[in-house]
């Protein structure tokens, strides 16, 4: 999800807009691999060592990179270690945090209401929630595509300093609306974008006030099952550890150092460099104030049967599926990619899917509904020291060996 410590004015994905370059030896920890098809794909080797680079330069401790290609081949491959300075690898199967991924299913679960008559996205959004702050002129689908206006309350620094020194406190959603509605919003409802998480902990509460039941729940009864996801859940409230096998996640930096530069301090920039400095070991940690914003937990071969569901359907009926798509507006638009964003669901060039970042993880995962390429990226990493998304350099990377793309220059981190 958005950064538990970041108070960006836009979506990650925008970071995404410039190609990460490919850069020279392999760098880090030997990588270890496996292979879904027969054959190593031809794109393989160059890309490994791509990757590598990437994942040395950027100091992560470790990755898992799916990738299912019908035209040029699967593979899957890990990098790194399970824990900083150990010798165990990671293992594809692994059970990571996605962090934002989450958002993607909540949308799921309201627009699958939307089919059943329940609720309408031109609803407003006080229909539902009363208390909400000009909910009167806030639509369902303004709130679910990031146009409401709503205060996005991981940007309030208190509430960063209290994650600081209780990670492990239980948040519940009404606490973190009323930091959001303490705040007055960032525009007018459709007068422009601003990834907010306040608009899906309220999504999440209306597919609760819906159904009766528990978002855990309606996840399992209308995602998990019906994809056969026994990897991915959304943990309770007051779980803060993390299903076994699982590797460890990192972080440099505080929420409250973090909040408006994800980059380190130069000299700390340097230290990383230098090896003197190393990120915190922040694995155990309760999600739930990212709940159905960013709570959720999966791993690469579940992300990757879901991200198909998710984009090449399989969850919605095809109007409601092709509503979805059609939803996504441009947010930025440089060479060599458009990066969108919808009703819980964002666009980058041909893929569609979503990234995440919770403490000490960040992944990122798309679908080609034409190619039917997929692919998946889980790191233990939340932000390198300069500030960038180790997910999303790595999969700008594998988009561009699986697109012919020319490499560009690293993205500047979003401020």
């Amino acid at each position: 999800m958005q950064r538990f410590g970041v108070g960006k004015v836009t979506i990650s994905l925008v970071a995404m807009a410039a190609f990460t370059a490919a850069c020279g030896n392999t760098m880090g920890e030997p990588a270890t691999w496996v292979t879904p098809t027969p054959a190593v794909p031809a794109y393989a080797a160059q890309l490994e060592r791509t990757l590598q680079t990437i994942v040395g330069d950027l100091h992560v401790p470790g990755a898992v990179v799916m990738i299912t290609s019908p035209a040029k081949g699967d593979w899957a491959q890990t990098f790194g270690t399970a824990e900083l300075d150990g010798n165990a690898p990671i293992n594809v199967g692994d059970h990571f945090r996605i962090g934002s991924n989450t958002k993607t299913m909540t949308g799921t679960a309201l627009l699958q209401l939307v089919q059943e008559g329940k609720i309408g996205l031109d609803d407003p959004v006080s229909k539902y929630r009363p208390e909400v702050p000009n909910g009167d002129n806030i639509t369902i689908a303004q709130m679910l595509s990031m146009r409401s206006g709503l205060y996005n309350y991981s940007e309030d620094e208190q509430f960063n300093a209290d994650l600081d020194s209780d990670p492990l406190r239980v948040w519940k959603p009404d606490e973190l609306l009323a930091i959001a509605f303490a705040k007055p919003p960032y525009f007018a409802p459709g007068a422009g974008f601003h990834y907010s998480n306040t608009n899906l902990i309220l999504a999440g509460l209306i597919v609760e006030q819906l159904t009766g039941h528990s978002l855990q729940d309606e996840f399992q009864q209308r995602i998990f099952g019906p994809l056969g996801l026994k990897q991915t859940l959304l943990p309770a409230a007051t779980e803060s550890d993390l299903p076994t096998p699982h590797p460890q996640g990192y972080m440099f930096g505080t929420n409250v150092s973090t909040l408006t530069d994800p980059a380190l301090p130069p000299a700390e920039q340097a230290a990383v460099a230098a090896g003197t400095l190393q990120p915190r070991d922040v694995t155990v940690s309760n999600p739930s104030w990212a709940w159905a914003a960013g709570g959720a937990i999966s791993t690469a071969p579940d992300l990757t049967r879901y991200a198909t569901a998710l984009v090449g359907g399989g969850l919605l009926d095809a109007k409601t599926q092709q509503i979805r798509l059609d939803s996504i507006q441009p947010i930025q638009t440089p060479a060599p990619i458009e990066v969108g964003y919808g009703l819980a669901i964002a666009r980058f060039g041909p893929l569609y899917g979503h990234d995440g970042q919770l403490p000490g993880f960040n992944s990122f995962m798309a679908h080609d509904p034409v190619r039917k390429d997929t692919v998946i990226v889980l790191t233990t990493l939340t932000a390198a020291a300069d500030g960038r998304q180790p997910a999303n350099a790595l999969a700008m990377a594998i988009i561009g060996a699986l697109y012919d793309l020319p490499a560009a220059p690293s993205p500047t981190p979003s401020r």
